[in-house]
């Protein structure tokens, strides 16, 4: 029987491929895009079983060497081009992403990358804390290397132990539930999920749903098996599964940081997937003719270099920009025509073309031969070898790469700042107990206080009759009324991996401060949070939200913040400095018409106080150094303390 090329699969993988790059580019609007990956891995557990399934039916026998021979022809030197490719910049132009250059490398050519980046704490959602780097992506490859190495094996047993194709079916599907079990019950809210989204045990039900669909639906099969009816069907199957897609893709309850892509919201996903690639494969019916056009075909051709690719323009571009927040469309047409325009010549160069070790040795011979003589193939020659020692150096010498100063200061900050926030935020309520207690006793004294606290010029002008405090922040613009005020100011403080660097000064100046700050914190857990410390009884009369860096938030989730705050507590929202990101000015204009809308809600200005001042901040133009934490908490605090005091 003549083996049909499923022409429809080039559709799948350019949506696939167009989804991840959109949500790279912009998680917030295209928050769904990831789920191009379960696509990828659908096809691929199909595919592969497929094949695997055809041999033993028709050969009796799967020929493993000559499988894992295909794999590595087809798929390595596109890979070990990217790889060598991406360390070549980063010696030229990059430096600080040197630091375990050789472990990424190692890790990726031998497929265990993703376990690499579990092992190493490397999150996928992790924006800002470190150094964003290019392989992040390549975490997929891993998992596919290891399903091509591993699989034949599997299906090798399952063959001669399940023996009925109903059987190894059934085997297939309880093994991708088990995976998709294993994902939920390791999913821990609030809690770092790269374990579970890297983890090839937690991905494999896509990859588990697909092998099962090619033992029950084995293409070169598929022929003779339909009626004209049963394309009807098909027809309406297929709309059916790709609006459940589409409508999973375009879902908030999707968002990779919520409970519901673990708890079986991907494993559905994947499910729709597989259904709708089994319509596509079937010879009756629109869909394959829907999903082949020339564009399809050219993206799904090259998505294999488009994904590769992607991630390493996007990180070295973005981090060449210090104003992509005002220029946001064009710098996303320049990134895509480059992710294309590179993708192009390597897929020319490392896929359409084959080269054998006798055709390297006699160019290489070429290349140092004595008179040079300039043809476009000793110059192409001599690119790839001049990338392949400038890579290599790197690789070779990367173990003797530190981390980034700067950058390892800001992320030791963090640490530090996190282990301290409980102890201090244990303090931070005693205190406000034994000030509470203290108030109740005495009510004229109470009186004073509230007194004080509605009246801006006392506040602020009035001469400290104490001894003073945190003198030493003076020289940062906050007067010593200001100090002495914010010792008494109770707040409960919401906040990112920004708030996280400055938290210990915040706790210095805002001793009734219990400071809630972690990396990578998106506006949609606020009202969880604020909700727990209100239940607790431990949300103050002055809330602080330091939220936004990581992308914008919706007006439903500012509902849920001001209900929980309530009309009679003060709430504080800094808004971002964040001009490497596209949604900068969005928040900061949803912040301001904001507070058109709710009355006890105070904008704190940092962006308008610091944008301007390049020499407070780390080199990611976000997080404020040493220098600038100082300003960002004594600013806050200066604000706080002013904004209270005029109530």
């Amino acid at each position: 029987m003549k083996k049909r090329y499923i022409t429809g699969y080039a559709g799948l993988r350019a949506l696939a491929v167009i989804g991840v790059i959109l949500y790279h580019l912009d998680p917030d609007h295209f928050g769904g895009g990831y789920l191009g990956v379960p696509v990828f891995l659908v096809l691929t557990g199909y595919l592969i079983t497929d094949q695997i399934m055809a041999a033993y039916r028709n050969q009796g026998y799967f020929d493993i060497k000559s499988f894992y021979q295909r794999r590595f022809k087809r798929l390595y030197p596109p890979l070990i081009a990217m790889l060598w490719l991406t360390s070549a910049y980063i010696v030229l132009f990059q430096r600080n992403l040197l630091n375990k250059l050789y472990q990424i490398v190692a890790s990726n050519l031998l497929g265990v990358y993703n376990w690499w980046q579990i092992f190493n704490g490397q999150s996928y959602f992790e924006r800002f804390a470190n150094n964003e780097s290019p392989f992040t992506h390549l975490w997929t490859m891993a998992i596919d290397w290891q399903f091509y190495l591993l699989w034949p094996l599997v299906m090798a047993l399952l063959v001669k132990f399940a023996k009925k194709r109903r059987n190894i079916f059934w085997v297939l599907v309880g093994l991708s539930v088990l995976s998709a079990l294993e994902m939920a019950l390791l999913f821990r809210p609030g809690q770092d999920t790269s374990r579970i989204y890297y983890g090839t045990d937690t991905r494999f039900f896509s990859l588990g749903l697909g092998s099962a669909m090619a033992v029950l639906w084995p293409f070169e099969e598929l022929d003779n098996r339909f009626t004209q009816k049963d394309g009807v069907i098909l027809n309406w199957t297929g709309l059916a599964t790709l609006f459940g897609m589409l409508l999973l893709v375009f879902s908030p309850l999707m968002n990779a940081q919520t409970a519901f892509p673990y708890y079986g919201g991907m494993f559905i996903f994947s499910f729709f997937v597989t259904v709708f690639a089994a319509v596509i494969a079937a010879p009756v019916g629109i869909w394959n003719r829907l999903m082949t056009n020339p564009v399809f075909n050219w993206l799904g051709s090259r998505s294999y270099e488009i994904y590769l690719y992607q991630f390493p323009v996007m990180i070295f571009f973005e981090s060449r920009v210090s104003d992509l927040a005002d220029h946001v469309t064009l710098y996303r047409v320049i990134e895509i025509v480059l992710i294309l325009l590179i993708s192009e010549i390597t897929y020319r160069l490392f896929e359409k073309r084959r080269y054998t070790s006798e055709g390297i040795r006699y160019n290489l011979t070429k290349l140092f031969q004595w008179p040079v003589k300039l043809s476009k193939n000793w110059l192409k020659t001599a690119a790839f070898f001049l990338v392949f020692l400038i890579g290599s150096s790197g690789i070779i010498f990367s173990p003797l790469a530190k981390a980034d100063n700067k950058d390892g200061a800001l992320i030791k900050t963090i640490n530090d700042n996190s282990k301290q926030q409980a102890e201090m935020n244990k303090k931070a309520l005693e205190l406000i107990k034994s000030s509470r207690k203290a108030a109740k006793k005495s009510s004229s004294k109470k009186s004073k206080q509230t007194s004080k606290a509605k009246t801006k010029s006392k506040t602020t002008k009035s001469k400290s009759g104490g001894k003073k405090v945190n003198q030493e922040f003076e020289k940062y613009g906050i007067s010593q009324a200001d100090l002495q005020a914010a010792q008494k100011l109770q707040v409960t403080a919401i906040g990112d991996s920004v708030m996280a660097s400055s938290s210990d000064i915040l706790h210095q100046l805002l001793p009734h401060a219990v400071i809630d700050a972690t990396v990578s914190r998106q506006a949609d857990v606020a009202p969880q949070l604020l909700q727990s410390y209100a239940q607790k009884g431990e949300l103050q009369d002055n809330v602080l939200i330091g939220l936004g860096t990581n992308g914008p938030f919706t007006y439903d989730e500012v509902k849920q913040i001001m209900q929980i705050v309530g009309p009679k507590r003060q709430l504080f929202w800094i808004n971002v400095v964040v001009p490497t990101r596209s949604w900068q000015n969005q928040v900061n204009q949803q912040l301001q018409t904001l507070t058109k809308k709710y009355k006890n809600l105070t904008v704190i200005d940092w962006y308008g106080y610091a944008h301007s001042q390049s020499s407070w901040f780390y080199d990611d133009k976000t997080h404020p150094n040493n220098v600038g934490q100082n300003y960002y908490s004594t600013y806050i605090v200066k604000e706080m303390v002013r904004a209270s005091g005029s109530n």
